[in-house]
């Protein structure tokens, strides 16, 4: 326990000051509900019909492939920047890493993923 006091200190500061600062400002804040302040608001347009409405499947779809390029993102980088002290090894582990990746990248393309209707 003796090496992780330090981090059960800190963590305990680091909660102290979340609920200190989230219970400061909803004594402060006003509370001035009104019907304009609540509406829904969208680039100055007035909001037109529901909010809740259905997108099509290709913004998730979309999202999804976003999120695997941005782990490849999240990986590569790093990795390249310290290719040379780890070695072969490495390379090959991310060489296949990448190949999985391009094989869900081709899948969604022939699937039509990427294509807009």
């Amino acid at each position: 326990m003796g090496d992780f006091t330090g981090v059960l200190v800190f963590a305990i500061f680091i909660l102290g000051f979340g609920v200190m600062s989230l219970g400061v400002a909803w004594v402060l804040r006003p509370a001035r509900p009104d019907p304009v302040k609540l509406a829904n608001y969208e680039c100055g347009a007035e909001p037109i019909g529901s909010a809740w409405i259905q997108f099509p499947v290709g913004f998730y779809l979309v999202a999804i492939i976003f999120i695997v390029f941005d782990a490849l993102a999240v990986f590569l980088f790093p990795w390249a920047m310290v290719l040379r002290t780890i070695g072969m090894t490495a390379f090959w582990v991310m060489a296949v890493f990448v190949a999985i990746i391009l094989l869900g990248w081709l899948y969604a393309y022939r699937e039509g993923v990427l294509e807009w209707k």
